[in-house]
């Protein structure tokens, strides 16, 4: 008899420390929707400081906090400075503190997320990855994977070819000055080819390896083509004063890829709403907190992009905004 209560005494303990265990080890999307008040602890990587990623953080903090979890969200904002290895220091320091979600913003701040948190139950969002296909991130752009989805900013170049055309009717070239690891800039680079090839523009492409190469190329291309197209890339971006300094004195202007851009001196272009951008970011990962899993969404884009001109500069190149351009969105040099 003592035996016997000794093996149901046994059974009841083995029973009760598997159901602590399944407890520890549910996702977390089962803890958040268990009703209780806790914090949740939202890390967001940010990749680099300038205007277009700051605008998707800006977003992103503006979704979440019109959120249903508003009151239990506390956002941890940490910025790699252009740093891939300082971003990967912060995705495992997340990860460690087992942090309830990760928003990380731009491809690479979205790779060291993904990196750290894949072995995790931890959800990654990304945020402006261009092509999530070729960073890795996902392999459709119609499903995110296992723990990771996020919002693409895949620029729309045919129109910004386009606009390009309506502003220099002559073009006969068009300059594009990358970093040569950037998964996102070698895909649009392969895309504006494509695009240019039959209407008899060439890309004329100069890479880069970092900032330190950039005056050096920037001046090399600007004397070998009749305008410069610029990315969505991060290292380019960092340094667009320079890279303006430098088709300045070549006499032939950048067009940007958004209105960040365009508003510090770039003459035009088809532009991505970045705040919109973060605010679907922040709605998909409202989403995954409430029980959606990442594989099963798509992911995430804005409608089309918007031309804006920097009047200022279509009067440096003595151009006249055309009629069809009449509804663009016209802004001015920042001081």
């Amino acid at each position: 008899m003592k035996t016997l209560k000794k093996i149901i005494s046994a059974a009841a303990a083995l029973g009760m420390a598997l159901t602590m265990t399944s407890a520890l080890t549910g996702c977390k999307n089962d803890d958040v929707n268990s009703g209780n008040d806790e914090m949740l602890n939202i890390g967001v990587i940010q990749f680099a400081a300038h205007p277009s990623l700051d605008n998707c953080y800006s977003g992103i903090e503006q979704g979440l906090m019109a959120s249903e979890y508003a009151d239990r969200i506390k956002i941890d904002l940490q910025n790699g400075n252009g740093d891939t290895a300082a971003c990967d220091s912060i995705a495992g320091s997340m990860v460690s503190k087992n942090y309830d979600m990760i928003f990380a913003i731009a491809t690479p701040a979205a790779l060291s997320a993904y990196s750290a948190a894949q072995n995790s139950d931890i959800p990654v969002i990304f945020c402006a990855v261009s092509d999530p296909i070729e960073a890795g991130l996902t392999e459709s752009f119609d499903a995110g994977i296992k723990n990771c989805v996020g919002t693409s900013d895949i620029l729309e170049l045919d129109k910004q070819v386009e606009l390009i055309q309506t502003l220099q009717p002559d073009v006969k070239s068009i300059g594009v000055l990358y970093t040569t690891t950037e998964a996102n800039s070698l895909s649009h680079l392969a895309s504006l080819k494509e695009i240019c090839a039959p209407l008899g523009i060439d890309v004329v492409e100069q890479g880069v390896s970092g900032a330190a190469d950039i005056p050096q190329a920037a001046t090399s291309l600007a004397s070998k083509v009749d305008c410069i197209n610029n990315f969505t890339d991060n290292n380019v971006v960092n340094n667009l004063s320079t890279l303006l300094e430098k088709a300045d004195a070549a006499g032939i202007p950048v067009y940007g890829s958004e209105i960040e851009q365009v508003k510090n001196g770039c003459l035009a272009s088809v532009s991505i709403d970045y705040v919109a951008l973060g605010a679907k970011t922040a709605e998909m990962g409202v989403e995954v907190l409430g029980g959606a899993k990442c594989e099963e969404m798509a992911v995430g884009k804005i409608s089309e992009g918007t031309p804006v001109v920097n009047t200022e500069v279509m009067e440096k190149f003595s151009i006249t905004l055309p009629d069809s351009l009449a509804d663009a969105e016209q802004v001015e040099t920042n001081k």
